[in-house]
């Protein structure tokens, strides 16, 4: 709950970033890593298994739609990371202040969105605000002295169009190599999200992006670990071989199909 709600979690684009810096899960170092997305992406379809929380499905769904949306080569590999500095500042993409949030919300919309996910003119991080939740909606409603659900639409609605002023910033730098270990890891979790929340476009993400590393990245027997700008180097190390064999059994698994 405290990872999904503090800042370490993107509330806006969907994702994790790297680490923490403090006890809080409030500062992260902004760089976004697919390792971490695809291990917290089945840590939460776990937890949401266990216990239905809607929280936990919707980080799922939003941490692999972030995935899809900026770490998915047109050829079906997953990139590496996301820088964490922008135009030479870290975090730069990622931060707000009130001014440019009453820029793109009229003032009540403002005023909550604000409120609810802590932005002040003091700032939480060098004088401006990474976007985290303090307290639950239905106590931010009761202070403003609105419905809890007016309060949850206008906060979807500030999420969508501030995710879209966002998208005119310059993004941050990627990180384009494909690692054979790393799409093995994502590729689980596209497949038990799949299996578990009855979403066909997540298996398709995966099964993609299997016949990519199977036909670029594995010659005969031997299985290579990086690939970049249609150059397939470095013979794989045991985890390149042990995440490939797990995404290729848990393919079978949800498909029949025993070619896998």
């Amino acid at each position: 709950d405290k990872m999904a709600y503090g800042g370490m979690y993107d509330q806006l684009g969907g994702g994790f970033h790297r680490y923490s810096v403090d006890e809080r899960w409030l500062v992260p170092h902004f760089e976004k890593m697919l390792y971490d997305n695809a291990l917290l992406s089945r840590l939460y379809l776990e937890a949401y298994q266990i216990s239905r929380k809607p929280l936990y499905k919707r980080i799922v769904e939003e941490t692999l739609d972030y995935v899809v949306r900026e770490m998915l080569s047109p050829n079906g590999g997953f990139y590496s990371t996301q820088d964490a500095d922008s135009e030479g500042h870290e975090g730069k993409f990622f931060v707000w202040t009130p001014e440019e949030i009453r820029q793109v919300l009229d003032e009540v919309e403002a005023l909550a969105f604000c409120r609810f996910y802590d932005v002040t003119a003091e700032g939480n991080f060098e004088g401006e605000n990474i976007l985290n939740i303090q307290q639950p909606l239905k106590q931010v409603a009761e202070e403003l002295r609105m419905p809890p659900q007016q309060l949850s639409e206008i906060l979807a609605r500030g999420r969508q169009q501030l995710f879209e002023e966002r998208s005119k910033r310059i993004k941050p730098n990627r990180d384009e190599k494909i690692l054979t270990s790393w799409n093995g890891m994502m590729a689980v979790s596209f497949i038990e999200a799949a299996l578990v929340l009855q979403r066909t476009d997540y298996l398709e993400v995966a099964r993609h992006n299997i016949n990519f590393i199977l036909k670029q990245l594995c010659q005969g027997r031997q299985v290579f670990r990086t690939h970049k700008d249609g150059q397939s180097k470095i013979k794989g190390y045991l985890d390149d071989y042990a995440n490939l064999v797990e995404a290729l059994l848990a393919l079978y698994q949800a498909t029949g199909d025993s070619s896998w």
